[in-house]
């Protein structure tokens, strides 16, 4: 895993391994504090260890091609966990979550929503890091529906930081996925574009980690909860941002159960270790620059103030008192 600055991986690395140790499965699980060098050590490790599969949430896709070279050598079998790796051969299967429909429900809650403001509306949009492959369908899946309502007045981008294209969106995007990078980033938005009292209407945040960022700068221009506030969206359903959801400082979020996803990454394993034929559902849509990784998609879905008991407490993925309720 990545890193453990970021609660949902937290959340991946101790379900997933829970899960393959009642399978009756050895795990090593490893977090890279973000370090690309550390997190090529611990693999190189896990291969000298005699690993059988090897389940990577990689920091940066591109990254990992030889030492996973070292382990397609040993006959170990990767898989590429919710972010694709990259610019290899050595990869054998892919499970996330249909990252494009991520920002397909962004974009399509802002455009709802957009139905009942007086227009034109204001947007300042964010991507997210560069360096993750995720990030650019999550900003292609809303900006998609996002552009062309620029393109004919509908919004507005006051800081002219509005990418011309989808191919354009590492020009917005937040290294690291940032709370601390996206708050400084807003602030300057805030303080070089909106110093004449007008108000930004719309945040449009691939995830979370930015979301809190972008809150607490909202906070300190002294935007408060209300008919006022931006909209501002999210992903990930973290219990901080579900708190900041019912509290009316965040209007949106996706829910992405990563439980499910370790639960599908582990029968992949067994699938894999068993000889038996492996699932995927998805065959012609992620190619990493050397070959269409045999995917396995699920479906992310919004919550909201009015459904967030229904989806993150009745479901047991949260207790009430964890987010607010």
């Amino acid at each position: 895993m990545p890193t453990k600055s970021l609660e949902r991986w937290n959340r991946d690395g101790a379900h997933l391994e829970e899960v393959l140790k009642k399978a009756g499965y050895q795990t090593t699980l490893q977090y890279a504090d973000n370090k690309v060098d550390q997190q090529i050590t611990q693999l190189e490790n896990m291969i000298t260890q005699g690993a059988k599969v090897l389940v990577v949430g990689s920091i940066d896709g591109t990254a990992l091609g030889p030492v996973l070279d070292k382990a397609h050598a040993a006959g170990i079998k990767v898989i590429a966990y919710d972010r694709l790796l990259n610019d290899t051969d050595s990869v054998d299967y892919y499970v996330t979550f249909n990252n494009y429909k991520v920002g397909q429900l962004q974009g399509q809650f802002i455009k709802d929503q957009i139905a009942n403001m007086k227009t034109p509306v204001t947007l300042e949009p964010f991507a997210g890091s560069p360096d993750d492959n995720n990030a650019k369908y999550f900003f292609s899946g809303a900006w998609d529906i996002l552009l062309p309502m620029i393109q004919d007045g509908t919004i507005t981008v006051p800081s002219g930081k509005d990418p011309k294209s989808d191919d354009e969106w590492q020009s917005i995007g937040i290294l690291g996925w940032g709370s601390d990078k996206a708050q400084a980033e807003m602030e300057n938005r805030l303080n070089s574009f909106y110093s004449d009292g007008s108000k930004v209407g719309i945040v449009l945040s691939p995830n979370d980690s930015l979301a809190l960022g972008i809150a607490q700068a909202l906070e300190g221009a002294g935007y408060t909860p209300g008919d006022e506030y931006p909209l501002l969206t999210g992903q990930d359903c973290d219990a901080a941002n579900v708190k900041n959801l019912v509290a009316g400082k965040q209007s949106m979020d996706i829910f992405k159960n990563t439980e499910k996803l370790g639960d599908e990454t582990a029968k992949m394993v067994d699938e894999i270790l068993s000889g038996k034929e492996v699932e995927v559902n998805d065959t012609k849509t992620y190619d990493n620059g050397k070959k269409v990784v045999p995917t396995y998609l699920l479906t992310p879905e919004i919550v909201t103030k009015d459904n967030a008991k229904e989806i993150l407490v009745d479901s047991g993925y949260y207790k009430a008192s964890d987010i607010g309720l």
